[in-house]
This record gives C-alpha cells, sequence and structure tokens, in this order.
C-alpha cells in the first residue's frame, strides 16, 4: 500500500494518536527517503499537541530478503542497541496490525546528519577530522560487541561464526547455474585458514560507510539493523575495513575515511581486543566473499523479472571486483604467513 494515499494517511494518522496518547495528531510531511534496497524508510513529521516530531517510518518493502529480520525483531534490536548506549536511532512504537498501512511498520526517532558514502568519503567540511570519526566508530562498535549471546531479549538471532558464513555462501552458490571459481576459491581459503576457536558477540554485519550518520563532524548514529547476530566481532571490523566501503577514497582503509590506527588503536583499547594484520586480512576476505554473494543476489531479483530495477541490475556488475580484492588479499596473506 502506499503511504501518500490519503486513505493510508488518515488511518497511520489515528494509529499515532492512539500509540502515542495524544488528543490531536497531524501528520506535517511525509515523504519516501532514498536509498533502502530491502525496507523502506519514509521521513515523517507530525505534530502532537502542537509540538512538532520528526521521526521515520520503516516498513517492509514489497520484494523480501529471507536472511532479514522482521520488523518488530529489528525494533527489538534498536531497543537493545540504544540500551547499550550504542549510537543508534531510539525506535518508538512498533505496528503489527495490518489494517494500517498494509505492512508492518515501526517509528523511530530521526537523527540528523549525512549518510552517503560518496559524500562523507569526499567533502572534507563534513568530516572535518577523520580520525575523531574513526575513534568514535571504534568506540561505538566495542559498545555494539559487549552485547552477549544470553541476552534475554535476542534469543531469535541466529549464531554465524566463520565455518557457518562458509557454508551458508556455499549453499548458495550451490544453487546458481553459472560457476564463480575465484568465490569458490575464496570459500576453500577461509575454510582452510579459519579461526580454531571464535569469540560471539552481538555484530551488526553491516556497519559501514553508507550505513551511519555524520553531523557535525562526529558520529550522529548507525543505521540498518536488519541483518545482526551473534558471532565473531572481527567480521564488523573486517566489513568497516573492506575495500569496497570504501567509496571515493579506496587508500584510506577505514571506510574511506581514516587510515587503519585511527580507528584500530581505540577499538582495542575500548574492547580489550587484539586485532592482528592476519585476523584483518582474513575477515576482508570473507566480506569481500559476502558482498560478492550478496551482489549476486540482487542482480538475481532483478533478472527474475519479479523485481525489475536498476539499481540492482548494476549491482551484480561490481561482482568482477570483488573477486579480484579477494585474489589480491589471499595473495596477501599468503606472503605474510
Amino acid at each position: 500500500m502506499n503511504l501518500d494515499e490519503p486513505a493510508a494517511r488518515r488511518r497511520l494518522t489515528g494509529y499515532i494518536a492512539r500509540a502515542t496518547g495524544k488528543r490531536t495528531a497531524t501528520i506535517v510531511a511525509l515523504e519516501r527517503m532514498s536509498g533502502g534496497a530491502v525496507q523502506e524508510n519514509w521521513a515523517l513529521d507530525v505534530e502532537l499537541d502542537g509540538e512538532l516530531q520528526h521521526w521515520v517510518l520503516r516498513t517492509d518493502a514489497q520484494a523480501t530478503v529471507r536472511e532479514s529480520l522482521t520488523r518488530a525483531q529489528e525494533f527489538t534490536v534498536l531497543e537493545v542497541a540504544h540500551a547499550a548506549n550504542v549510537f543508534a536511532p531510539e525506535p518508538l512504537y512498533l505496528c503489527e496490525d495490518l489494517a494500517v498501512t498494509g505492512r508492518a511498520f515501526f517509528i523511530m526517532r530521526r537523527l540528523p546528519g549525512v549518510a552517503a558514502g560518496h559524500k562523507v568519503t569526499r567533502d572534507s567540511q563534513l568530516v572535518a577530522d577523520p580520525a575523531r570519526l574513526a575513534r568514535e566508530l571504534a568506540a561505538n562498535l566495542a559498545r555494539l560487541h559487549e552485547i552477549r549471546p544470553s541476552h534475554p531479549q535476542l534469543g531469535f538471532l541466529k549464531t554465524m561464526l566463520a565455518r557457518d558464513n562458509i557454508a551458508h555462501y556455499r549453499s548458495y552458490l550451490d544453487t546458481l547455474p553459472d560457476a564463480h571459481p575465484v568465490l569458490e576459491w575464496g570459500l576453500r581459503w577461509c575454510e582452510l585458514n579459519a579461526p580454531a576457536r571464535e569469540e560471539t558477540t552481538f555484530i551488526h554485519r553491516d556497519y559501514r560507510t553508507g550505513n551511519y550518520l555524520v553531523h557535525n563532524g562526529s558520529l550522529a548514529g548507525v543505521l540498518d539493523w536488519e541483518f545482526p547476530a551473534f558471532g565473531n566481532p572481527l567480521e564488523d571490523v573486517g566489513w568497516l575495513c573492506a575495500r569496497c566501503w570504501r567509496f571515493a577514497r579506496p587508500d584510506l582503509i577505514v571506510g574511506g575515511i581514516a587510515a587503519l590506527e585511527d580507528f584500530l588503536a581505540e577499538y582495542e583499547r575500548a574492547s580489550g581486543r587484539t586485532v592482528t594484520p592476519r585476523d584483518l586480512n582474513y575477515w576482508q576476505v570473507m566480506a569481500h566473499l559476502r558482498w560478492a554473494v550478496i551482489a549476486l543476489q540482487q542482480s538475481g531479483r532483478h533478472l527474475s523479472g519479479t523485481e525489475p530495477s536498476l539499481e540492482l541490475a548494476l549491482t551484480g556488475h561490481i561482482v568482477g571486483e570483488l573477486e579480484l580484492e579477494i585474489l589480491n588479499l589471499t595473495r596477501s596473506y599468503l606472503k605474510n604467513t
């Protein structure tokens, strides 16, 4: 259902009034936000008893991705993250009544800032002190990794350690009609070099430039909490440092914004972990494997005809670049072993 339709707006207005307990609720603005290939985000400005609120309404997209959490689960994850003092949007109201808009949704507080990777990595006015931003990202990630599998609200999350990831990606490649030998090589390499023991914590699994907001040069909040799991915390470190998320600055290892030492020293201090060059190399390989699999899945959504999209089609064309990086990273690892 289109939220721009007058009937949908009326039902949404009624829900907001009931959820907030306010006498009067008026939707001042409701506009689809850019991005969100998996879920839809709507900028929602509401006047409640004369006071203007700036929110985001997050709802299911027409096409779903199997690995994504439900909106109720994502709402719970945000509650847990916010309670752990992680920079994230504050979740406010969850609605699973399909009579309101036709889909489940939740409302969260809208944070200020810019997330677009091509801007964050290019505009020095946005990030005047890259080293400080890297330290903020590191400290925030360390707080996130303090959340443990025993958390009573997160029993629905899967555990995805290195070998679980390998099996998951391999099983998907086995369903494809075309061979992807470089990805198979990368998976086998990760299998042979997998850590013997792994710490398990809550992990975001999409902690990267493009998924956090920068406001006045500082970290304002981390977005897109739809793919978390319990896993190796170094997976998040490798994902943030993967070449594929550096946008305009491939020379800056930490998300295209800063040098590795600017991030790593603070993460090690705040988390109490040590991240070796071999650790980082391993999880960077895994990151590129995962993004390659996702890119194939995204293009498959387009090619199937169920979700024609230029963005999804173009995503499939980056697989070759990711394969080259996998080969470079595994070669570098062998040289340093």
